[in-house]
């Protein structure tokens, strides 16, 4: 199996322009700049104005590889390929890569899906719309579905340390979810690989209880209560995400791409985050932030 890591140094002077510098793009362009890579980017983190053609086709006509972490908007439609499509096809392009979600796989009621499994099914109809139409657009694309991204200021941690937390009492219910330096190994992983899409989750989808249970040892405090879903008082967004119930295969990453999560399972990611750092008391809850905002 290949090596990704040292696969990429082959790319170690390349130039990536990443539309949406959020949260999951930020730690990769940081990861691609210690290789030596030019990243620019838009959105409130990077350095051009999505508005601003010029400079963004400037910026395109000079990229090797471009990503788009920017969710569709409710209709279905894409501001990135609405936008800059045309330029995006060009063939000087090397690579093309799209963050996308699980969510577009719908409830399995437990079960694995993988890459082959249907995809339309859930409340992510826009989602699943703008996934199939990146992935048709080029031979160059490699669409990334992930799951719930947990990282340095977005994690359990976070939401137990600030009373955020919820055990919600749903029986079998489980849900995978991806480090976020796990997401900047797969995609960069993914310059050397085919293109098509790819999952990137960890080793062990379980209970979000489970996940609560363990930040709540690792800083030394009780869990919270346990709650049904009606005494929780979820948000409609918060509540979608417990309608969902799945099991995220990685296995074609893995033998594709040559990837390997650093952090295979929550125990190992929350026991990396609680030995680096504390918990950001100004983060975001993790599952509502990684449902759209890569």
């Amino acid at each position: 199996m290949r090596n990704a890591a040292i696969a990429v140094i082959v790319h170690s002077m390349g130039n990536m322009l990443i539309f949406g510098m959020g949260y999951t793009s930020q730690v990769l362009a940081q990861r691609l700049r210690a290789l030596g890579w030019t990243v620019r980017g838009t959105g409130s983190a990077g350095d051009i104005a999505f508005s601003d053609r010029a400079a963004v086709e400037a910026a395109l006509s000079s990229a090797t590889h471009v990503l788009s972490s920017v969710p569709p908007a409710r209709d279905g439609s894409d501001p990135v390929l609405e936008a800059y499509g045309a330029n995006i096809k060009e063939e000087w392009l090397e690579w093309i890569g799209y963050l996308s979600s699980t969510g577009v796989y719908g409830d399995a009621r437990g079960a694995w899906v993988d890459e082959t499994a249907p995809i339309g099914r859930g409340r992510r109809s826009a989602r699943t719309q703008a996934d199939m139409v990146w992935h048709a657009m080029s031979s160059r694309t490699r669409v990334f579905r992930l799951p719930g991204i947990y990282g340095p200021g977005r994690s359990a941690l976070d939401r137990v340390a600030e009373g955020k937390a919820h055990r919600i009492a749903i029986p079998d219910q489980v849900f995978s979810r991806v480090h976020v330096e796990d997401i900047a190994s797969g995609v960069i992983a993914g310059f050397d690989g085919p293109a098509g899409v790819y999952n990137l989750a960890d080793d062990l989808p379980c209970s979000q209880n489970d996940v609560i249970d363990e930040a709540a040892r690792l800083l030394g405090v009780a869990p919270p209560p346990m709650q049904s879903l009606e005494e929780a008082n979820l948000s409609p967004m918060a509540l979608g995400f417990y309608a969902e119930n799945r099991r995220v295969a990685n296995g074609k990453a893995k033998r594709l791409l040559g990837w390997k999560p650093a952090f295979p399972t929550y125990r190992e990611g929350l026991r990396a985050l609680s030995a680096s750092t504390r918990p950001s008391m100004a983060s975001a809850d993790p599952a509502m932030a990684s449902a759209d905002q890569r």
